[in-house]
């Protein structure tokens, strides 16, 4: 029996809740194919979130992991492409620490790309009736921080087939009514596209070639 692992953050920037954490905690002992799902919520901190993420990494070894982390202000689910390897933070984070400018891996490369099949499980969310898009930036947050993080990770175990990637979520309809004019999306259609990208993943070992990309 495979594991997947899904993650998703405390609530930050005073919410109350944090949807990546609902979502993916609904999916939590599900089987899906020949895998069970395990879902652990990250802290919403500068490297204690990829601390505890390289912990589950190591002591679950899951041949999938997917991060999942809010991004108020999007309308659909976001499947990032890349992580980059800066800190750059609007605000602070739980702790309070809020790093300008500095590398998440003093001599780490540039950028990951996700592992994960991005444009079939964009295709496949579509499918199924959940607005979804391939995303070119997973921002400079600690979304970012755990994404470049977990790739950091990945990288030398591709061989052996552990695949990896992170994915944004939209505010839930309760938040979005505390933020006038932002989109949002039912917790209920979060998890089928959350199990739904699971589900491609798994069936997927070369991703589709179709249009993902943005003019800006």
């Amino acid at each position: 029996m495979r594991t997947v692992l899904l993650t998703g953050f405390e609530p930050f920037e005073n919410e109350p809740i944090n949807p990546s954490w609902e979502a993916v905690r609904a999916l939590d002992g599900e089987r899906i194919g020949d895998a069970v799902v395990v879902a652990r919520q990250l802290p919403c901190v500068f490297g204690a979130a990829i601390d505890e993420m390289e912990s589950l990494l190591l002591n679950l070894k899951p041949a999938v992991t997917i991060a999942v982390g809010q991004a108020g202000g999007r309308a659909e689910m976001s499947v990032e492409r890349v992580a980059i390897n800066v800190d750059d933070a609007r605000v602070p984070d739980n702790l309070g620490e809020q790093p300008i400018d500095q590398p998440i891996c003093e001599d780490g490369v540039a950028a990951y790309f996700s592992t994960l099949p991005i444009k079939a499980i964009v295709r496949d969310l579509r499918k199924a009736g959940v607005p979804a898009a391939v995303s070119q930036t997973a921002g400079t947050f600690v979304c970012n921080h755990v994404f470049y993080g977990l790739m950091n990770f990945l990288d030398p175990l591709l061989a052996a087939g552990w695949r990896g990637g992170f994915i944004h979520i939209p505010y839930l309809p309760e938040q979005a009514a505390h933020h006038p004019g932002q989109p949002s999306m039912s917790l209920d259609m979060m998890i089928r596209g959350i199990r739904q990208a699971v589900v491609t993943t798994l069936a997927t070992e070369v991703d589709v070639r179709e249009q993902g990309g943005q003019l800006h």
